[in-house]
């Protein structure tokens, strides 16, 4: 019997720094891959870099087009932006002319 008494006692004693081990091993496996965790985050700032140069890009091309359309405007007309918009409509060039088609990036030939 002293040796079953023996196994108990160590049994309990040894209870409580496994069960804050196993804790400590949970709490750190989520910590790293959990929802929220440094995983997520790493991925999370990946995605928010690539958001960020897309909307640059975006930006850039809005600035553009805005630079093009007040070329177009009335009170500041731009003969040369207003032949070539009429060329582009009317699909018109001259006889000496040559035409080179190029795919922009959203797939439409310009």
């Amino acid at each position: 019997m002293a040796v079953i008494d023996e196994i108990r006692y160590r049994a309990r004693s040894a209870l409580w720094p496994i069960v804050g081990a196993l804790l400590l091993a949970y709490f750190s496996y989520h910590m790293v891959q959990g929802e929220q965790g440094v995983l997520s985050l790493l991925q999370l700032k990946t995605k928010v870099a690539q958001a960020e140069a897309l909307h640059a890009g975006l930006r850039a091309e809005r600035r553009e087009l805005e630079t093009r359309v007040a070329l177009l405007r009335p009170d500041n007309l731009d003969p040369d932006m207003v032949e070539e918009r009429a060329r582009v409509m009317l699909n018109f060039a001259h006889p000496d002319e040559v035409v080179i088609l190029q795919e922009n990036p959203r797939g439409n030939i310009r």
